[in-house]
């Protein structure tokens, strides 16, 4: 009879090949990294990014094409943000890091007023930290560790409180032209993640030192994805499936698709000529 160690390591091999296959065809379907690549994997300190890293350093070691991978993390000086974890954990794994110390926290207490999100500006701050790092250092590709959870929460936010069909591409070119930004987990579950991060006992460093609430809109999308998820089993893949399968002629934007200029191709003689009326064939 299988002990519970090894009923616990099958499972664990399990889903480490499921997160490596996704992230395989992820980075496959969208070209998200070439030969000669130097790509930035973006730490936070929490599960994903964590994640994130440990695929890709072992995709590194099998991938036909030879890439670099560096974890850059932003150490925006919240009062306990602790400095030594990161610096420990990566030095352990033997891969080339480097940690940028940027005090946008002051600059975010001061704008934004008492009791409000930080997290828009805090988002800003740190992503405009990063490209200019990822500039001078000669990074072309951006990983960010976003995962295909975070996208639909994006997709859902945007229709209900921005009036956009809009989400989180799994690769995208910065407003300024100058970066790539990857998304390597874009196919990955969180319920995956967060297993796997706790198989790998990850020294996960919490995102609420600065006192930001959570923003309460995208929790609201979160618990509504996880009911869907639980009462109708394959319906966030389907949702997913349906942000790579877009028909803008059967939407209703005139930028997309040109509804203004549709032609019949049909000539007006051979309509002259049918003398079927319409409700004919309708009833025909």
């Amino acid at each position: 009879m299988q002990s519970s160690i090894q009923k616990s390591r099958t499972q664990f091999n399990k889903l480490q090949k499921r997160l490596r296959h996704y992230v395989g065809d992820a980075i496959a379907d969208y070209n998200m990294i070439e030969e000669g690549d130097k790509v930035m994997v973006c730490l936070s300190g929490g599960k994903d990014s964590f994640t994130m890293l440990d695929i890709l350093m072992s995709l590194q070691k099998s991938a036909q094409v030879n890439f670099e991978l560096i974890a850059v993390n932003l150490d925006q000086k919240q009062p306990g943000f602790p400095e030594h974890v990161l610096p420990e954990y990566l030095t352990s794994l033997g891969v080339p890091f480097h940690i940028i110390e940027k005090d946008t926290y002051s600059v975010v207490k001061r704008v934004i007023p008492e009791g409000q999100t930080t997290c828009g500006l805090c988002s800003r701050l740190r992503r405009g930290t990063l490209y200019g790092f990822a500039e001078a250092n000669g990074v072309n590709k951006i990983a960010l560790g976003h995962h295909r959870d975070d996208i639909l929460e994006t997709f859902f936010l945007n229709i209900f409180y921005g009036g956009k069909l809009k989400a989180m591409p799994p690769k995208l070119l910065s407003d300024d032209k100058k970066n790539i930004i990857i998304r390597p987990l874009a196919y990955c579950r969180e319920k995956d993640i967060q297993r796997f991060a706790a198989f790998k006992q990850y020294p996960v460093i919490p995102c609420n030192l600065c006192g930001s609430q959570e923003n309460l809109q995208r929790q609201a999308m979160k618990d509504m994805l996880c009911v869907w998820d639980k009462q109708f089993p394959g319906r966030l893949e389907t949702i997913f499936t349906s942000l790579q399968n877009v028909a803008p002629s059967q939407l209703a934007d005139t930028k997309l698709f040109d509804f203004v200029n549709l032609l019949q191709e049909r000539s007006f003689q051979s309509v002259q000529n049918d003398n079927t009326t319409g409700l004919e064939i309708l009833l025909s």
